[in-house]
């Protein structure tokens, strides 16, 4: 079945996110930089623009991007922060809240992310918080964003006591995913970002992980399957999304394998140097594997052939992998106890029945969880 996910796809690569008078568009393909402004100026006519980007993004692609926002009329002041995770702070939160109030902004006027997940998140928080509510436009140039974190209104910083537990529900008017940036991107960040790619054909679509399985490499090199993955990506979250907008039920699938890989990402303080978000969740996909196969819901094969294709793909698939002292399994546990997927003090996991056949449960036994852990520190 090697392509036939891309020769079965007859209609655009672009998707819409249902969500009723607040439903958007999501355009996918190679070159929509150029061409953003005319874009942007359809969603959002007349306003000016607050474009919150990092100092690497900024360097790679603000000069074509500001180039479309001038052919399209549009004004717009540039704001800048650190590239790197820890720029989801009350810090710069409030230096890009600020700045968007100094360039006199109204409400009726935009902010833009433009960049990878961290920048979106912070953006959309501060379009959702300034002046109760702007227009917010995602151009997401990682490929984590553009399947992952520019679609479905989550925005939001981390804490001190875990990973975006700061933030609201805040819609985008539009997204637009230029698949040819993600040329740009060094390796290490590409592959980090196909591990939501994966996630969405483990969690709920066996066929398009058996795709993945046979087509991973144009995915890498660009192209047609580049564009496909990324567009089956969004169509699976559109659908939850418009399904369940603030995670209610169903759309804590999406969160397969985030339980583990952000608590991980705590452990390491966020040094990205040790750990980025997408290797994260990759070990945390295996860990849900291998904690749902010891409680008897899967078997071998299944875990195996999840270890092969993330390990295929340059991906760590091990605690082990994780450069430096890990701490113990109770340090592990208070981060997943500030999950925000913890209710009453259970925890909620997604759990696993087979590839594809995802599931939530909601009354995990922490024990189990710690024991599980301890045992993986130690393997």
């Amino acid at each position: 079945m090697s392509d036939s996910l891309v020769e079965d796809r007859t209609r655009s690569n672009d998707v819409r996110v249902e969500l009723a008078e607040r439903s958007y568009d999501i355009r996918i393909g190679r070159g929509l930089l150029q061409t953003a402004g005319e874009a942007i100026a359809g969603v959002a006519e007349g306003a000016r623009l607050a474009v919150i980007t990092d100092d690497t993004v900024n360097a790679l692609h603000m000069e074509a991007f500001g180039a479309s926002l001038e052919t399209a009329g549009i004004g717009y002041e540039v704001l800048t922060v650190p590239a790197g995770e820890k720029s989801k702070s009350y810090a710069q939160f409030e230096r890009m809240c600020d700045g968007v109030l100094a360039a006199r902004l109204e409400r009726g006027d935009a902010v833009v992310a433009l960049g990878g997940g961290v920048v979106g998140d912070l953006a959309g928080y501060v379009a959702a918080s300034v002046r109760r509510g702007m227009t917010f436009i995602q151009v997401p140039t990682t490929l984590l964003a553009q399947v992952d974190s520019s679609v479905g209104g989550k925005t939001g910083i981390n804490s001190r006591h875990g990973k975006n537990l700061i933030g609201a529900f805040y819609q985008p008017k539009l997204v637009i995913a230029d698949t040819a940036v993600l040329d740009t991107l060094p390796p290490r960040d590409f592959r980090a970002g196909y591990a939501e790619v994966a996630k969405y054909g483990l969690l709920g679509d066996e066929p398009f992980f058996s795709w993945l399985e046979d087509n991973w490499h144009g995915v890498f090199k660009g192209g047609a399957e580049r564009d496909e993955a990324v567009a089956r990506s969004c169509q699976a979250k559109a659908d939850v999304v418009a399904a369940d907008e603030h995670e209610a039920g169903r759309r804590a699938l999406l969160n397969l394998g985030h339980t583990f890989g952000h608590a991980l990402e705590a452990a390491v303080e966020y040094e990205t140097v040790r750990l980025v978000h997408g290797e994260g969740v990759s070990i945390g996909m295996m860990l849900a594997h291998e904690f749902s196969q010891e409680l008897g819901l899967i078997g071998p094969d299944t875990v195996a052939r999840v270890e092969k294709h993330l390990s295929e793909v340059g991906l760590p698939v091990r605690l082990s992998q994780i450069p430096g002292q890990m701490p113990p399994a109770e340090t592990l546990m208070e981060a997943i106890m500030q999950d925000k997927k913890v209710s009453r003090g259970q925890l909620t996991f997604i759990l696993t029945r087979g590839i594809g056949q995802a599931f939530v449960e909601k009354a995990v036994d922490p024990a189990a969880v710690k024991s599980f852990l301890t045992e993986k520190l130690e393997a």
